[in-house]
């Protein structure tokens, strides 16, 4: 009996698969071409940690005017709940003070007045006849948003620290690529990672302090992640366009993001004044002196 010739055998084995419809060549399709940015800056590690440092080390005071909207969240439960927008201030001084001064909307009072000084802090809430004390930080989960506001992370979010003598941190260089959905674009955008640690006592092993994300077109600070003693992340800042406030480079908008609270801030920046002079902010400013006699106080662990 003859062998079926090879072609015949062949197109019978193929014969099942072009039935089928499926292709037996590479396709091609059309993807969506990112934009590059016009300009993208290249600089040495060391350089990048001088920058930053520098603009730590001239800055004193800080006076900014925004707008406030809070989020909280309850992720096992998918709700969120959002505050109406409300006017505020900040008030910051080196080393540590701080002041965040709420007003109720429309009627313009006084919402929440929350004044620290690095270790400990006093918040005033006159629609609540209430007063908060308590510590920067805390194990505690807190329950309410007036106990998860706390100065210490609006401090952190409003300027970008420069490194500690001991800190020791690492830069790696990247590409994203982001989405602007109303322009139907996609823009790659290279950055910068600088990565902070501290080395434990007696110890190889790095923990992490923050992550500061700079993008290259302006060398500017895009985003922060700060960590707690346990590795956490604790805090994480977005920071908006930057805009020039009477020839001071800021963010346009801060967005801060506790997820160990399940807390959401938006502050859309309004003023800002560094380093004032006329009139300068002074110790006295930075504590609340019109509490009521006899207001209940409340101290948070």
């Amino acid at each position: 009996m003859n062998a079926c010739p090879r072609p015949v055998a062949a197109l019978a084995l193929l014969l099942p698969i072009l039935l089928s419809g499926c292709a037996l060549l590479p396709t091609t399709r059309k993807l969506p071409v990112p934009k590059a940015p016009t300009l993208t800056q290249t600089v040495a590690a060391e350089e990048l940690v001088t920058r930053l440092n520098q603009s730590w080390a001239a800055l004193n005071t800080l006076n900014v005017n925004v707008d406030i909207q809070a989020s909280e969240f309850k992720t096992k439960e998918g709700l969120a709940e959002d505050s109406p927008t409300f006017g505020g201030l900040i008030f910051l001084k080196k080393p540590e003070m701080l002041r965040v001064f709420g007003r109720v909307p429309v009627i313009g009072t006084r919402m929440f007045d929350l004044v620290g000084d690095g270790k400990t802090f006093t918040m005033y809430i006159p629609p609540k006849n209430m007063v908060y004390k308590g510590t920067y930080t805390s194990k505690k989960k807190a329950e309410s948003l007036e106990e998860k506001l706390r100065p210490g992370f609006f401090f952190d979010a409003m300027v970008v620290r420069g490194l500690e003598p001991d800190d020791e941190y690492m830069v790696t260089a990247d590409t994203i690529t982001v989405e602007d959905a109303a322009r139907k674009h996609l823009y790659l955008v290279p950055e910068y990672k600088l990565a902070i640690m501290r080395r434990k006592p007696g110890s190889q092993e790095l923990e992490p302090k923050r992550v500061v994300y700079f993008h290259r077109d302006d060398l500017q600070p895009s985003q922060q992640d700060v960590y707690d003693s346990d590795g956490n992340l604790e805090t994480q800042v977005t920071y908006g366009p930057y805009q020039d406030f009477d020839s001071i480079k800021y963010p346009s908008s801060i967005t801060i993001k506790r997820p160990l609270d399940e807390v959401q801030i938006v502050l859309t920046v309004r003023t800002v004044k560094e380093n004032q002079t006329d009139p300068a902010l002074t110790d006295d400013q930075f504590h609340i002196t019109n509490i009521p006699e006899g207001t209940p106080v409340t101290n948070l662990q």
